[in-house]
């Protein structure tokens, strides 16, 4: 059957692959992504940091 995380990296760019990488490796941590001159969360990170922060 393979890998499931090489499985859902092969439709995503080599951006959201590596972070889907760490973010398998770190699974119960918030994972800040740097993007450029930004930091951004992703999927259930977002949701649960907008959530505590009261932002959108």
């Amino acid at each position: 059957m393979g890998d499931p995380v090489n499985q859902q990296n092969a439709a995503v760019t080599p951006m959201m692959a590596q972070y889907l990488e760490i973010k398998a490796q770190y699974p119960d941590a918030l994972l800040f992504y740097r993007m450029g001159d930004f930091y951004e969360m992703f999927f259930d990170d977002a949701v649960a940091a907008a959530e505590a922060l009261d932002i959108a």
